[in-house]
């Protein structure tokens, strides 16, 4: 018996021309890194953030590899301003959820307004930001949106406990509008990174807590950006256009570590 299997898979998949990107907290870090690589595949670009000068940073090199971009200076947990934002951004084929932030200590010490700012950051606001786009998508005929979880969603650590509860919501959220919006055409995904050097985070990996959090790594590396490239261009494009409602893990095989 021979089998065989053809496949449309090709460069074309991934390819965002003609596709008009919106990406929250766009104005560094990850954000300020998906902005470019939409770009950088053909998409226009919209880029959200609360800070007005680093997001014309971002925005100045876009325009220098000649792709198109806009900037929306907003802040996510302004309801008013997102109520705003389907009419500011236009026609919007993709959403990148990607705002977030973190208050680092203790559980015993976590303030009111740490849990509050957080969760209102990380989960509340995304949730709203997709349901201003949904129905302009929805009009379109479909669209994608990929939601910035992180692997503190599925697993714990000290002293981020209102951002791993967060995170973990985020998943949830993920699959709850897969479910309902799938018949709209939207199709909704995670990407969840594990430890990604950043410019934000650079120094830290070079202390002695950081080389050890290094090493419980199955790959005994730090994620870079470059790695989370594959995994956005697949959700993001038509070749994932049979997925929603999945998580990819990026975590150089953090989660699968042994206990």
């Amino acid at each position: 018996m021979t089998f065989s299997m053809k496949t449309s898979i090709n460069a074309s998949s991934t390819s965002l021309l003609g596709k008009r990107a919106l990406v929250t907290g766009a104005s560094s870090g990850l954000g300020a890194h998906f902005a470019q690589l939409l770009a950088s595949q053909g998409a226009d670009v919209v880029l959200v953030a609360r800070r007005v000068e680093a997001l014309d940073a971002v925005a100045d090199k876009v325009r220098a590899h000649g792709h198109s971009v806009a900037t929306i200076t907003l802040d996510v947990n302004d309801s008013a301003s997102r109520a705003r934002l389907a009419d500011a951004a236009g026609p919007v084929d993709i959403l990148i959820n990607n705002a977030g932030i973190v208050r680092e200590g203790p559980a015993l010490t976590h303030t009111e307004n740490d849990w509050d700012t957080v969760l209102d950051t990380n989960l509340k606001a995304m949730f709203f930001v997709a349901q201003a786009l949904a129905p302009g998508m929805k009009e379109r005929g479909g669209a994608c949106i990929v939601n910035v979880a992180s692997i503190l969603g599925l697993r714990q650590a000290g002293g981020v406990v209102s951002y791993a509860v967060s995170k973990a919501g985020v998943i949830q959220l993920t699959k709850s509008l897969a479910l309902e919006w799938a018949r709209h055409g939207i199709r909704v995904n995670a990407i969840a990174p594990g430890y990604v050097e950043t410019e934000l985070n650079q120094e830290f990996w070079g202390t002695d807590a950081g080389k050890a959090l290094i090493k419980r790594i199955p790959q005994r590396r730090l994620g870079q950006l470059s790695d989370l490239d594959g995994p956005m261009l697949l959700l993001a494009s038509d070749a994932s256009r049979y997925m929603t409602g999945a998580v990819l893990v990026v975590d150089g095989g953090h989660l699968v570590s042994s206990l």
